[in-house]
């Protein structure tokens, strides 16, 4: 699994660049999830499920077509990611996450200069011309998820400082001692991390 951040201030164009991205991969023969971080609560008014999450710590939707689990509390995404499934995942807004690249968008005239911490990829603005294809191949080259343990194997003190490495290209997912251990146990054809 690979992940790409897209980041940036609100309309500056996330959303758009994400679903862009997301059906350019899909044609290529990828399989693409979502993560959207959201300022504001997840709200279905009226609805049956509405009504099992006001009391209820954990509601699961299922219909079938779909499924959904509401949890009454906020999730770290790497407990999230454990549900997902997909050749890429594309997570919109987190910009604090320090374990994958990034995709800056801006507005005209916003500065992306508050937004780099050492992890983006490209800038892209809304008042440019995006080329979606070439986007694209960057995702595919350079989108990586480390694991966030810190453990220091790797020679650097924090994933962050080997995800900048990384993103420099001076070093690559492979350093990562705790993604490529000497020793795997595995479960029921299942690779334990």
């Amino acid at each position: 699994m690979k992940i790409i951040g897209i980041i940036g201030y609100k309309k500056s164009g996330k959303t758009t660049l994400l679903v862009e991205l997301a059906r350019e991969l899909k044609t290529r023969g990828r399989t693409v999830a979502s993560v959207k971080s959201v300022s504001e609560h997840i709200d279905l008014p009226g609805t049956d499920t509405a009504k099992h999450r006001e009391f209820t710590i954990q509601t699961v939707a299922v219909s079938p077509n779909e499924t959904a689990i509401f949890y009454s509390e906020s999730k770290k995404l790497d407990e999230i990611l454990t549900y997902l499934n997909a050749d890429y995942i594309l997570i919109e807004g987190l910009k604090n996450e320090k374990t994958y690249p990034k995709i800056i968008c801006t507005k005209p005239g916003e500065s992306a200069e508050s937004l780099m911490d050492g992890l983006e990829i490209c800038l892209v603005s809304l008042e440019d011309k995006v080329d979606i294809k070439r986007i694209a191949d960057l995702v595919e080259d350079k989108a990586f998820k480390l694991p966030g343990l810190n453990c220091k194997v790797c020679g650097y003190e924090s994933c962050y400082e080997l995800a900048r490495e990384i993103v420099k290209g001076k070093n690559t997912v492979d350093d990562c001692k705790s993604l490529n251990p000497d020793v795997q146990i595995t479960i029921g054809q299942k690779v334990l991390p």
